[in-house]
């Protein structure tokens, strides 16, 4: 019994080894002859039986076995169920199933606890630093998971383990894993004190800004950053140093990477540094020869003037913002436009008045459409930065040209945005200039054209008052509630409500109802959905004695036309008017009429008989006077509509009795 148990005691220390400790060490490939935690991952077979040996199930319990034994299995039954999970994910991890994989990876946080920090940066981090040459899904899982991995490796105190990982997934092909890498390291660095990043960070930022392929190189722009206040003085200028030469890499990609990375490098660095040290390569990218690189310095000029005084940015950085709008690429203008409003903050109302009206001028008219149409877009906010008396002598006349231009695309953006200056302009001038614009714009030949200066009418409302602006455009717009795009009939219906409640009720029912009545027969389902929902509107502005005498009695005349479609839209504007009438009006007007329809021979019709039936009978059984007619009345309809013919019609009439 002694030799028994001897061995029994022995079997268990084995097995408490075997589960507990050294998962992904070495001296568990020794049969295997050590293959690479990569093979691993995938999944080759001579690696099976290593998941098989270590995460076995528990032997199962024996009354008749040893107390003392029985203990002892138990305490490592219990160690084996905490680390089966992590079986379960290492062999995911070996799956030759991307998405497996991935799912794998997004559990390393569980592997992680389980083994305790110690275990984690001595054999989890090296164990995934050799799977670098997986698949770029899963690559980019890897990186994003190493960002949030400090705390599972002990804290910032060891954060430091995560960046050889890092440093070579920053190396990658793949420009997302390459992205997310960096990200991830600026995570972790910002947790680093000057120590850490001087001992361990610099190394690695070193390495990649002198790597042999340009991907590490590009990487490195990126880093120079979140770490640069952590530095003393003569480190700050190695940094400097460094990113200069990436500035003059041979490289476009590099250049390009350094050019977008340069903007918030400057914010951190102090500003005579800059001036002494990065200006000139600054200045060598605005004449890079790659206008993908000279673009992105409209962006770098822009940030680098929250570090200079006015009278700074107007000596160094006005004069390369001008030979930028004025660059041969057509891209790099575009750009320029693009940030103009910006840049014109940036370098405050006096520069913007004496030096950059010209510029505007000049991207207004440039040859580019696409120019054009950007630069068009910031004329609202350029136009507040300069006095009225520019405004009118050089802005105005180059809207005046637009307006024929072409481009129909810039004649759109003409349209969108002309309707902004009127606030600045106001009212006089707005009349005098914009007005005829905007006759001109609604007539426009463009469909485009014509719904942006109708969506954008408001602007121009508050401005010169509703009645002035309808007396001068109704005829266009009377014209527009016929156009043969029905986007465009869309927009002026939705415009409608606010016409009406400025206008009131007596020039409307001479100058529009008949429009709105039209537009509950037009061919495109969306005009008459939404002609319903501009009656209601109307009845909510109006009142229930308008619609009773005014609106109803025209849309009950569509009930007996001939055409279904006429009958289906009588019943979807009566009851959705409905809900803003009286119940007396309801029973009085609208019950009646849809009653009418129970019989009709559509069962499309049918179907919404019992639909509007639905919505009327609450409306009914607000009022004592009409409660009783859902007994009457309605029940009755709908007890004939559950015999109906029809399925469809059937179901529902069923479903609402």
């Amino acid at each position: 019994m002694d030799a028994d148990q001897t061995r029994m005691d022995n079997d268990i220390r084995g097995h408490e080894s075997t589960s507990a400790s050294d998962l992904f060490s070495a001296q568990h490939y020794n049969n295997h002859d050590s293959p690479s935690a990569t093979a691993f991952i995938r999944g080759d077979d001579d690696n099976a039986a290593f998941t098989q040996h270590h995460y076995q199930q528990p032997p199962a319990y024996s009354p008749d076995t040893n107390n003392n034994i029985n203990n002892n299995y138990i305490d490592v039954g219990v160690k084996d169920q905490e680390l089966y999970p992590i079986g379960i994910l290492v062999d995911e991890l070996k799956n030759d199933d991307v998405q497996l994989r991935i799912n794998a990876i997004r559990n390393l946080g569980t592997i992680a606890m389980a083994l305790g920090p110690e275990r984690t940066r001595d054999e989890l981090i090296p164990f995934l630093n050799d799977s670098i040459d997986d698949d770029d899904e899963i690559l980019l899982a890897v990186a994003e998971e190493l960002g949030d991995f400090t705390e599972y490796v002990g804290g910032p105190e060891y954060g430091h383990v995560l960046l050889g990982p890092l440093q070579n997934l920053a190396a990658v092909e793949e420009i997302l894993v390459r992205e997310k890498a960096v990200e991830s390291i600026c995570k972790i660095v910002t947790l680093f004190n000057e120590f850490k990043v001087e001992h361990y960070f610099l190394p690695v930022l070193t390495s990649l800004t002198n790597g042999e392929w340009f991907t590490s190189r590009t990487s490195a722009t990126g880093l120079f950053a979140v770490a640069y206040d952590k530095l003393s003085t003569g480190r700050k200028a190695e940094l400097q140093n460094l990113f200069a030469q990436l500035i003059q890499d041979d490289t476009p990609m590099v250049r390009r990477a350094a050019a977008k990375a340069l903007g918030n490098f400057t914010k951190k660095v102090d500003k005579k540094d800059f001036l002494s040290t990065l200006m000139p390569f600054f200045l060598k990218l605005t004449k890079d020869d790659q206008d993908t690189v000279r673009l992105l310095t409209v962006e770098d000029l822009l940030k680098t003037t929250s570090i200079m005084t006015a009278e700074e940015n107007k000596q160094h950085l006005l004069p390369i913002l001008k030979t930028l709008g004025q660059d041969r690429s057509w891209r790099v203008r575009f750009m320029v436009a693009t940030h103009f409003a910006e840049l014109c903050q940036a370098f405050g109302e006096s520069v913007t008045r004496e030096e950059l009206v010209d510029m505007f001028v000049a991207l207004i008219k440039d040859s580019e459409g696409e120019v054009k149409v950007v630069t068009i877009g910031q004329a609202p906010a350029f136009a507040k930065m300069i006095d009225e008396m520019t405004l009118v002598d050089k802005l105005l006349p180059c809207i005046k040209d637009l307006v024929i231009d072409t481009n129909q695309n810039v004649r759109a953006a003409i349209a969108s945005n002309i309707s902004g200056l009127s606030p600045i302009l106001g009212k006089d001038i707005t009349v005098e200039y914009l007005l005829p614009l905007f006759l001109q714009l609604l007539k426009d030949e463009f469909p485009d054209v014509r719904l942006n200066i109708i969506s954008k009418m408001e602007n121009v409302n508050q401005v010169i008052g509703v009645e002035r602006l309808s007396l001068s455009l109704l005829p266009a717009i009377v014209e527009l509630a016929e156009d043969k795009q029905w986007r465009v009939r869309l927009a002026i219906i939705e415009y409608i409500p606010f016409l009406a409640s400025q206008l009131g009720v007596t020039f409307f029912d001479e100058r529009l109802l008949h429009l709105c009545i039209s537009w509950l027969g037009d061919t495109v389902f969306s005009i008459r959905d939404a002609a319903t929902t501009n009656l209601k509107q109307l009845v909510e502005i109006f009142g229930c004695d308008w619609a009773k005498n005014t609106v109803i009695p025209q849309v009950m005349m569509m009930a007996r036309n001939e055409n279904y479609l006429y009958r289906m839209t009588t019943l979807f504007a009566l009851s959705t008017m409905a809900i803003s009438l009286t119940p007396e009006i309801v029973k009085d007007c609208i019950l009646p009429t849809v009653l009418e329809l129970v019989e009709d021979p559509i069962p499309n019709v049918r179907f919404n008989v019992a639909k509007s039936l639905e919505v009327l009978t609450p409306i009914l059984r607000n009022s004592p006077a009409t409660e009783a007619l859902t007994t009457s009345q309605v029940k009755p309809a709908l007890e004939k509509l559950n015999d109906d013919s029809d399925m469809d019609v059937r179901w529902f009439a069923e479903k609402h009795c």
